[in-house]
């Protein structure tokens, strides 16, 4: 690929993120232009091939994501399905708890792939795809936790009552919002399950790294 060829490809990646951050409003191609730093021809050059794969949708000079997306990520969620269940496995092992491993959609959370500990007569049934608001429970307030100092969040209660959450964020994986964890019946020993917990964190983001 040449110089400018690479440039063009950079900037059209960057647009589409650009649509994407504009979180389900449409973004008009001036905010478009001002977010890559381009002019506003660029970026409806920069739109021709994105729409021709069905990856945005323009209605005059407004832009929303597309439906093409939604075929991509139905090829990318079983690989991270595939790629996190042997660290989870581990981590419920290690914990005599359910872990899983959730990412953000939108303001909600939800658990992408979830692993039962074998050695437990009870464990938490934790579904996937069952959804509820980022602010509850503990993994979408990992998401939300900056880098330095500790690098868990514990919860109780939420979102099941009865329970109790560990999880740590998922970094360093570009688009990706998401956070591993643990959800247990009563209380887990949080300064041992934590660290095992940031650890299976670390440990995805490094094989999805490798993908």
């Amino acid at each position: 690929m040449t110089a400018e060829g690479s440039l063009t490809l950079d900037r059209g990646l960057a647009l589409l993120q650009a649509v994407a951050d504009a979180d389900g409003d449409a973004a008009t191609i001036s905010e478009l232009a001002a977010a890559i730093g381009a002019s506003r021809a660029a970026v409806y050059r920069l739109l021709v091939p994105l729409t021709e794969r069905g990856l945005v949708w323009r209605d005059g000079s407004k832009v929303r994501l597309g439906a093409g997306l939604l075929r991509l990520a139905g090829q990318v969620v079983p690989q991270l399905r595939e790629a996190a269940r042997p660290v989870l496995r581990e981590l419920a092992e290690a914990c005599g708890a359910t872990a899983h491993l959730s990412i953000a959609e939108g303001d909600l959370v939800e658990p992408l792939v979830t692993v039962e500990p074998s050695g437990t007569d009870f464990h938490v049934a934790y579904r996937v795809g069952a959804r509820h608001p980022i602010g509850v429970g503990a993994a979408g307030k990992a998401m939300a936790l900056r880098r330095g100092g500790r690098g868990w969040v514990v919860v109780t209660g939420e979102p099941q009552r009865g329970t109790s959450g560990v999880a740590a964020p998922v970094r360093g994986v570009p688009g990706l919002r998401a956070a591993v964890g643990v959800i247990a019946l009563g209380p887990v020993d949080t300064e041992t399950v934590g660290p095992r917990v940031a650890e299976a964190a670390a440990a995805v983001a490094e094989v999805l790294r490798g993908r």
